[in-house]
């Protein structure tokens, strides 16, 4: 039994991946293999399958490009202008994926010409992945100012320095060291490890790492990370 007239809708899902590599953030993209638009730059994406579910559909990509599992992946608001695709009417779902570049590097599918972009410097993405791109960064930029996740952007063993870093190149300001340091610290979301980084001083910087339990059960917990003055985006 089918609905009567109603025309075909395709779904698709597509995973906006954002990683940073210690200094800067960086965009995986690939190079889309088939027409329209073949060889230009896309969001890894895909069509949800008859049996999958839209987070089953985006797991199944990601893995597919990256062989990673568990990753952090949120879905935003859906796209569906009817005109946004050329060939058929395709409403799109984007995920945010969060992925650690080191894992990523050792793990890469090279069959989709992936490739990482900063941030700052992309090249001109297929139909609306732009507006995509830009609605999931204010939604992070958002949702990082009150909960750990960045955290999943990171090594095992990072520096406070490291940490700070990836704050301040997200909201692109910065951020009086003092008061950041006090404020992660208190959380007691991390645990100070024995060895140091001496890469940028004779000093060097204390490793720390995550308390996987304290993270865990205090992830959707109001941490304030930034100052509100610094919160100068849309919540929706």
């Amino acid at each position: 039994m089918q609905y009567s007239n109603q025309k075909r809708l395709l779904v698709a899902v597509d995973c906006i991946i954002f990683g940073f590599d210690g200094s800067e953030y960086k965009l995986l993209l690939i190079q889309r293999g088939f027409a329209p638009e073949k060889e230009k730059w896309s969001l890894m994406g895909g069509f949800v399958q008859e049996t999958e579910s839209l987070d089953e559909a985006a797991n199944r990509i990601l893995n597919q490009l990256t062989g990673l599992h568990d990753i952090y992946m949120e879905q935003i608001q859906a796209f569906s202008r009817p005109d946004r695709d050329p060939i058929e009417r395709v409403v799109a779902i984007p995920y945010v994926a969060l992925i650690d570049i080191e894992k990523y590097q050792r793990q890469i599918n090279d069959n989709f010409h992936a490739h990482w972009f900063p941030l700052k410097a992309l090249p001109k993405l297929i139909f609306d992945h732009q507006e995509m791109v830009d609605l999931a960064l204010n939604k992070l930029r958002y949702k990082a100012a009150f909960h750990p996740i960045l955290f999943e952007l990171l090594p095992d063993k990072f520096t406070l320095p490291q940490l700070q870093a990836m704050y301040e190149g997200l909201y692109e300001t910065k951020i009086d060291k003092r008061n950041f340091t006090r404020k992660l610290l208190s959380t007691n979301l991390l645990k100070k490890e024995k060895e140091k980084d001496k890469s940028s001083s004779k000093k060097g910087a204390y490793y720390y790492s995550l308390d996987e339990g304290h993270y865990k059960d205090n992830f959707l917990s109001i941490h304030n990370f930034m100052p509100k003055s610094e919160i100068f985006f849309e919540s929706n």
